[in-house]
């Protein structure tokens, strides 16, 4: 996809992945009864707007449209060219 060093480095890392899941841990750690599913949801949630709010810029941002631009024409290639022609008989 032909990504500058600068963002390849940046989205090899799963440092911000696990930096987002330290964060909503830290934020619901105080809980003692989750009553639901939606409970914990909204709570991850919460902790993950918390984490947003210590994360930086993504090193190399610049080339996130020409990154999104190569992997639009790579899906469209992908999806276009997968034509079937051939006629299912059901038994």
């Amino acid at each position: 996809l032909d990504v500058p060093p600068t963002l390849a480095r940046t989205l090899r890392s799963t440092n911000a992945i696990e930096s987002m899941i330290s964060i909503c841990r830290n934020h619901s750690a105080n809980v003692k009864r989750w009553r639901d599913g939606q409970m914990a949801l909204r709570w991850c949630a919460a902790g993950m707007v918390e984490a947003g709010k210590q994360f930086r810029r993504v090193n190399g941002h610049l080339h996130l449209p020409k990154l999104r631009a190569a992997l639009d024409a790579e899906i469209a290639g992908t999806v276009g060219s997968t034509v079937q022609d051939e006629e299912v008989v059901a038994a």
